[in-house]
């Protein structure tokens, strides 16, 4: 895909992800643009009836009661610089593509009346890749206003502004790219702000993130089964269909499809293996679950009008909404989260039964040498540390909010904090998939005989092409980074 075409309708995280990580171009459709006319017309002509409307003709928040008269658009950009109040580190790039992506793609909707030239200079931002430096704290879910206030401030040739490598201000990054400061008009700068677009782009970079390290962790257990000796009966279809909960038949398909070929289904295997290999269709069946939940969260936002307040074109009129707070999308990057860990630990315990005292007929440690060789179990402490770092991950913060605004905004989701924890879980549990790969492709070579299935047997080669097997003690630090950037770099 060279292009992504925006109709109002259809955008995935895979479109959000290819405009942030392969500099996809953006363009509208002619009914989009026709649609965004038509929105400011029934704009424009509620706020000449005299209808207050908010963030047109009245204040922001607790501001609400002050009538505004703003014909030049003054107060716009009054209300884009007073919103300037986010704080920490600096999105990454590519998350500040999805973002302005994630806020083009609900803007086409129509629904916020926005002036056209303002979209088409938004548009023009992310085409010419300027990136405005978003900072990373400042909002609470109740819409991401005091982030996005950055790109905002980028717009109108404010604030500071990354173009071609280098860090400028807006005003000369605008210019190299041969770019005009846009001039915002009644309500403008709030259409740009009052949108969840930061937690929706970053929550889709971290969903397609999610789903490919899904994909890796499928190939670790499935090396585990190979390693420990496990018993593939366990993935009989007709045991998932006796219970099948969310899942577990297709995740208990695909292991066995993995395993197709291998010794495994002709040895004499254990009655009941540990429950973190013998339950893994149904441990992986609740993560596919959850992630599936997430995206239809985040693409339900990606194509909806959140805005307040809401041009209804069709009505022609302009009502006041909460469509901008997204508990939904809270609450499934929470239970998102709970599903990784709960994976995850799953993949610790299988390395812990691998790199033990020694089970199915293994060596102790995975040492081929034995004695006081130490083999893997070191590594065991750095699993135990990416578990407990992935365990703090999980604590929820859906309920951690403060009324602000005097009062007006009494309840917030947390949001963006949720998306953030969840994805800062996505490099640990990397690292544990690398872990348990390593030690599954050990145990594989440790066990005289086996054969793998042929699709495990790459899954093995994976691992080798990385990092050979253990003969004597050396450093497995280096190689588990290695791997783990290698899952990153192909997954890319």
């Amino acid at each position: 895909m060279n292009t992504l075409v925006l109709t109002g309708s259809g955008i995935t995280i895979a479109d959000i992800s290819a405009v942030a990580r392969k500099d996809v171009i953006v363009t509208v459709t002619s009914d989009v643009l026709a649609r965004l006319t038509r929105a400011r017309a029934v704009l424009d002509a509620a706020a000449a009836s005299g209808q207050h409307i908010y963030g047109l003709n009245t204040g922001l928040g607790a501001n609400l009661r002050t009538t505004v008269a703003d014909e030049t658009g003054q107060f716009q950009q009054q209300l884009v610089r007073g919103r300037g109040a986010g704080v920490g580190p600096v999105l990454p790039r590519d998350e500040t593509r999805a973002v302005i992506a994630a806020r083009l793609s609900m803007l086409a909707v129509g629904g916020s009346g926005l002036s056209p030239d303002v979209f088409a200079d938004l548009l023009a931002l992310i085409n010419h890749k300027v990136h405005p430096l978003v900072p990373s704290i400042g909002s609470i879910g109740a819409g991401d206003l005091v982030l996005l206030s950055a790109i905002a401030q980028t717009l109108i040739g404010e604030g500071q502004a990354e173009y071609d490598g280098a860090v400028l201000t807006s005003a000369e990054a605008l210019s190299k790219a041969g770019l005009r400061p846009s001039t915002l008009g009644p309500k403008d700068g709030l259409s740009l702000l009052n949108a969840s677009a930061v937690s929706v782009g970053k929550g889709a970079l971290a969903l397609s993130d999610a789903t490919t390290l899904l994909e890796w962790q499928r190939q670790a257990a499935a090396l585990s089964f190979e390693g420990l000796g496990g018993n593939p009966l366990i993935l009989h279809p007709a045991i998932q269909q006796a219970r099948p909960a969310a899942g577990q038949v297709l995740e208990a398909e695909r292991l066995l499809a993995r395993l197709e070929g291998s010794s495994l289904h002709e040895a004499r295997a254990a009655i009941q293996d540990p429950l973190s290999l013998r339950c893994v269709a149904s441990i992986h069946g609740a993560l596919a679950h959850a992630l599936d939940a997430a995206r239809e969260a985040v693409e339900i936002e990606l194509n909806a009008a959140a805005d307040n307040p809401l041009v209804l074109v069709d009505e022609n009129r302009v009502l006041s909404t909460g469509n901008f707070h997204t508990p939904f999308l809270a609450l499934a990057f929470e239970t998102l989260g709970l599903a990784i860990a709960q994976t995850a630990l799953a993949s610790a315990a299988r390395f812990i039964q691998l790199t033990g005292s020694g089970r199915n007929g293994l060596p102790r440690y995975l040492s081929p040498v034995g004695g006081a060789s130490a083999g893997f179990v070191p590594l065991q402490k750095t699993v135990s540390a990416l578990v407990g770092a992935i365990r703090h991950k999980t604590n929820p913060v859906l309920l951690d909010f403060l009324p602000v605004s005097e009062g007006v905004e009494d309840h917030a989701t947390q949001t963006l904090l949720a998306v953030a924890k969840c994805a800062d879980m996505l490099d640990l549990w990397r690292h544990l998939v690398a872990c348990e790969m390593m030690a599954g492709a050990q145990a594989v070579d440790l066990r005289a005989g086996h054969r793998c299935g042929r699709r495990t047997q790459q899954t093995h080669d994976l691992v080798r092409s990385v990092a050979g097997p253990l003969i004597e003690d050396r450093p497995l630090g280096p190689d588990v980074s290695c791997l783990t950037a290698r899952l990153q770099d192909i997954g890319a």
